[in-house]
């Protein structure tokens, strides 16, 4: 079942016509940021919601079509933002606080008025905007689903950059998540300054 805009009807419904979806990338990885990302759907998706076809929760799609989808959001969004919060801070604010930083920040960037929030499992307890948290939201909200997209792929760019910055990790391979190959290569190389220092299984090693 694809995300549909029946929680962004709800909430236009109630009078906030530019809802914002909100939703990371990177929460759970060994290296790199936490990125978030914040979409406002454009007024032509409510009237045409096929004109974002395809857009799900960014786990269920291969990087072509999510690349592909990545173009499609932008072009059909109101407005999109992005908010990146790197290792050293993770390590600082603790993974939660982190996020909500990013989450944040992206809503920040935004180029439009936002007047409520649909957020993928959190909410932002310093703002006053009306928000719902919603389990899953990435499977059930379009625009939260367009949002972990944008997150996605800007967050697989960017580790795709730091494996060139710094070599023998695998980064553009396994995006800093924990696998076999990041495993040996942390054994073989001990952490760079992506790591996070306060993950497993980085704690074995001298801060």
């Amino acid at each position: 079942m694809l995300p549909t805009i029946t929680h962004e009807r709800a909430l236009h419904a109630r009078g906030f016509p530019n809802c914002a979806g909100i939703d990371e990338a990177g929460r759970g990885c060994w290296a790199g940021p936490v990125v978030a990302a914040a979409v406002v759907l454009a007024p032509s998706i409510f009237q045409q919601p096929d004109l974002l076809a395809g857009v799900n929760d960014s786990k269920q799609l291969d990087a072509a079509t999510r690349s592909r989808l990545f173009v499609q959001i932008h072009h059909y969004a109101l407005g999109v933002g992005v908010g990146i919060v790197p290792a050293y801070l993770i390590d600082a604010y603790g993974i939660v606080p982190a996020t909500r930083l990013a989450m944040t920040s992206a809503l920040l960037s935004l180029p439009c008025p936002v007047d409520a929030l649909l957020i993928d499992a959190l909410i932002l307890p310093d703002l006053s905007l009306p928000q719902e948290a919603l389990i899953k939201g990435d499977a059930r909200s379009l625009s939260i689903a367009a949002a972990s997209i944008i997150a996605k792929v800007t967050r697989d760019r960017l580790m795709q950059t730091a494996d060139r910055a710094v070599p023998g990790y695998g980064f553009a391979a396994h995006k800093g998540y924990g696998t076999a190959v990041h495993q040996r290569a942390l054994a073989t190389h001990g952490p760079c300054a992506l790591h996070r220092r306060t993950f497993q299984p980085l704690l074995v090693y001298d801060m």
